[in-house]
């Protein structure tokens, strides 16, 4: 459905919203594009036609925010919203709204600034916990007592109102053990914030890249248990989320951990609706953060799923080799990851030179094989060769598993189990066979990485398969 300038004139002269009309005009088109049916169900393909289907008892409908309305008024909520029509035959309550209401209405609550500025005791200095695109991000401590992370606009940095709107959104939608939980926001006149449980450990940059000479390095089993989560995390955005959500800025400054190293997806700002129906992609300026996008995307501005898994194979390598997706301080041949890396994964003997030296050479041989063939194809120059989330998920899957001997130190804070995903060896006969699979999956997938190589090698190529254009293309707008 277009939307025009004078449509959203009309609404905005009718409408009771003080946001301004570049704000309206995004909300109006994520309408328009359907967020407010976006549910969550079973693991489907995506860019793939698929009929209409109902609500499940599993699903989260969605549907009220497609009807909301805008409000910045002191502590009023940014939506508010009218109960779903359909679905309501099945799933009803007594009072007539349904059993499935809209998870914006359920958890995100509306702080009012005062509050919040209480919480981080007025934004103090000591409660600063970092700083990004968005702004500033502070610790603090809500009236019940629970700590949260609170982000703060930059009214002056790269992101604004459309970030913030589109963030609020896509967290109090999309629920997965592996996404930052949104707590609540604010909107208070010109002031724009973001509530978020707390993650105690911090950016997995703090621990990966910016690691100081007093902190213990990552284990490669911790490391892949890294990779593994944010691999579900993804799997959920790509292929349960409907339409399926293309996360856009994946990163380790956007990688948060819990005291058990669990992984979870932060920075929702520049996630966009992927294509449905018919659809092979979405077209969009170029966004995001150099050194993570997918050659094609910085080229066309054609937007898929499959762009998020070239963003996952430079996350991989970083996880593998320690080094930065761009590293100025390196030398002028060395600086861009994927560059100085492509020329070693082509030979699998020189697999031992991407490992992080910190790691002194305490990993496994074979997993290393593997982690590496995953990464080579989800950084296939074909886009639509790179492998689908989930297969990622399989094959990594037992490579996240410490083996016998050789467990992590526990953490003081106990690990919360998640139902969907149980532990892979808990001594069942089922769990070794899903241990088994994973392992083939990723044999099968390590396989095809070298046949590719031998093809490309008796073809004579010798230049990367990688194709990088100028940085300012690719910076985050």
């Amino acid at each position: 459905m277009a939307i025009c300038d004078q449509d959203l004139a009309a609404r905005e002269e009718n409408s009771s919203s003080m946001l301004p009309l570049h704000v309206q005009r995004v909300f109006w088109i994520v309408k328009s594009r359907g967020v407010g049916d976006l549910v969550v169900g079973t693991r489907r393909r995506p860019e793939k036609k698929t009929s209409p289907r109902k609500t499940g008892s599993g699903e989260v409908a969605t549907s009220a925010v497609a009807n909301a309305t805008v409000s910045t008024r002191s502590g009023a909520p940014l939506m508010e919203s009218e109960a779903p029509k359909h679905g309501q035959s099945s799933e009803t309550r007594a009072n007539g709204e349904p059993a499935e209401r809209s998870s914006m209405a359920k958890n995100a609550k509306a702080f009012t600034y005062r509050e919040l500025a209480t919480a981080t005791k007025n934004f103090r200095s000591d409660y600063l916990l970092g700083e990004g695109g968005f702004g500033r991000v502070y610790k603090g401590q809500l009236e019940n007592g629970q700590i949260v992370a609170v982000k703060q606009l930059d009214l002056n940095g790269f992101q604004g109102n459309r970030e913030f709107l589109v963030e609020v959104l896509m967290l109090s939608l999309l629920h997965h053990p592996n996404l930052v939980s949104l707590v609540g926001y604010c909107a208070d006149g010109d002031q724009r914030l973001l509530v978020y449980e707390y993650m105690a450990l911090g950016s997995l940059a703090d621990h990966l890249l910016d690691n100081t000479t007093d902190q213990i390095p990552l284990s490669w089993h911790r490391r892949m248990k890294i990779v593994h989560g944010t691999a579900k995390g993804l799997e959920y955005l790509h292929e349960k989320a409907n339409p399926p959500v293309i996360y856009r800025d994946l990163k380790s400054p956007n990688i948060l951990l819990d005291e058990e190293y669990n992984p979870k997806l932060s920075d929702f700002g520049l996630a966009k609706l992927g294509p449905v129906g018919e659809k092979t992609h979405v077209s969009t300026r170029v966004m995001g953060t150099y050194g993570y996008c997918a050659p094609e995307y910085i080229k066309t501005g054609q937007l898929t799923i499959k762009t998020d898994v070239y963003s996952f194979g430079i996350f991989l390598l970083e996880l593998i080799t320690g080094r930065k997706a761009v590293d100025s301080s390196k030398p002028a041949s060395d600086q861009i990851l994927v560059n100085w890396a492509m020329p070693i994964i082509r030979d699998r003997r020189r697999y031992h030179e991407l490992v992080d030296p910190l790691l002194r050479g305490e990993y496994p041989e074979k997993d290393l094989n593997q982690a590496v063939a995953v990464a080579a194809m989800c950084l296939h120059e074909e886009d639509s060769v790179r492998p689908y989330m989930s297969d990622a998920v399989v094959a990594l899957g037992f490579l996240a598993e410490v083996p016998a001997g050789c467990e992590e130190k526990p953490s003081s804070a106990p690990q919360k189990k998640q139902a969907e995903d149980p532990p892979l060896s808990n001594g069942t006969q089922q769990d070794k066979s899903t241990f088994d699979r994973q392992r083939v999956v990723a044999e099968a997938i390590e396989w095809g990485a070298m046949r590719q190589k031998q093809k490309a090698q008796t073809q004579g190529k010798t230049t990367d398969s990688q194709c990088i254009t100028d940085p300012t293309e690719a910076n985050r707008v």
